[in-house]
């Protein structure tokens, strides 16, 4: 298979018991009344004072005070509410779902989708399986585009979509990211239609540059195929960066460029091999060999439970650069090298702080 063309790619108040007596109101039918409902005023007899008036009673004020609920109401509503609540929640989901009652963008993204289902699957890999510490996260703008360049690795491309699930988990805004993945990605049943829905697109610059123009966190990985597909003795050596077209959209639309590092990803599936007559006659661009697979059968494409780590560096900002930079090859060269070496630098730092790959 010829090389890809394109980079591949996350108010209760305080309760006590008892309620208070509700307030009496007065009509104007009693002795001493007025027809209008108001008191008559009293005159002292000669020689005598009024009597001191009696200190008001709370639960004869005119406002009568709101019954208060016991605690035990607010663990009863807590505990069955709950379920009440997810249930209905998830039947209307259904019938969204159903009936065509959701929005989809421009590029077949399902924001609803990706939050209740898709993110919701990943979730427990992230924190329970890969358990993925997240470093940096203030270095992603609450607002407006960012471009995340990220190392590519572990054989098959778990990196990105854990990376989706740290950003949006982490992110005080909760922001999406939107990973630009590799033409195979959309060439394959079933997972074509999963990552449209997840908000991947194609990896061209039309499309990263629409995404950033939109304020939307796009996610590139330049290693490509010659990142994930490398042996286990070239772990953590990043490859080729391009041609440094990432840093020319960037440059287009103004935005900062976060350098991303992510340890942990190269020993869930350890590549000792490559059966390269095999992957050309599938139409892939290698085919792995494990200590596992395939001799496992499928049990062998369980991916090892390492321990991740995802640092986001400090943004490079391209904002004050005139709009022919762009076409500067050497300004491209220079910022695609920055970014690099930033990213190499701090997976080593990574790397000889880590006690474990899998702890």
């Amino acid at each position: 298979m010829a090389d890809a063309k394109v980079i591949p790619f996350d108010d209760d108040r305080s309760r006590s018991g008892g309620g208070s007596r509700p307030a009496r109101r007065r009509t104007g039918s009693g002795s001493g009344g007025r027809g209008d409902g108001s008191t008559a005023p009293v005159s002292a007899l000669p020689g005598g004072r009024l009597p001191e008036p009696a200190p008001e009673v709370a639960g004869d004020s005119q406002e009568p005070q709101q019954p208060q609920e016991s605690p035990m109401s607010s663990v009863g509503e807590d505990g069955g509410g709950g379920w009440d609540r997810r249930i209905a929640g998830g039947l209307a989901f259904l019938r969204r779902r159903v009936t065509g009652d959701y929005e989809v963008d421009e590029f077949g993204y399902d924001k609803e989708l990706t939050d209740q289902v898709l993110m919701s699957a990943l979730r427990p890999l992230a924190d329970k399986y890969f358990r993925v510490e997240v470093k940096g996260i203030e270095n992603i703008p609450s607002e407006g585009g960012a471009l995340i360049v990220a190392n590519h690795s572990g054989t098959l491309p778990l990196d990105g979509l854990m990376l989706q699930v740290a950003v949006h988990d982490n992110h005080p805004a909760e922001r999406h990211l939107r990973l630009l993945a590799a033409d195979l990605v959309f060439h394959l049943p079933v997972v074509n239609e999963l990552a449209r829905k997840a908000g991947h697109t194609l990896a061209c610059a039309e499309d990263a540059q629409r995404l950033l123009e939109l304020g939307e966190i796009v996610g590139v990985m330049p290693e490509g195929f010659k990142g994930i597909g490398k042996p286990f003795g070239d772990r953590y050596k990043l490859q080729r960066f391009g041609r440094g077209g990432f840093v020319s959209t960037a440059l287009r639309a103004g935005t900062p460029i976060v350098p991303c590092s992510i340890v942990g990803a190269e020993e869930i599936y350890p590549m000792i091999g490559n059966a390269k007559t095999l992957a050309r006659l599938l139409g892939f661009p290698y085919f792995p060999i494990t200590p596992t697979f395939p001799w496992l059968g499928p049990l062998g494409a369980v991916p090892l439970p390492t321990k991740w780590t995802i640092q986001f560096g400090e943004p490079i900002p391209t904002d004050g650069y005139p709009p022919e930079a762009a076409e500067d090859p050497m300004l491209m060269f220079n910022l695609t090298d920055q970014v690099r070496e930033q990213i190499q630098h701090t997976l080593y730092k990574l790397l000889v702080q880590r006690r474990s790959v899998f702890f």
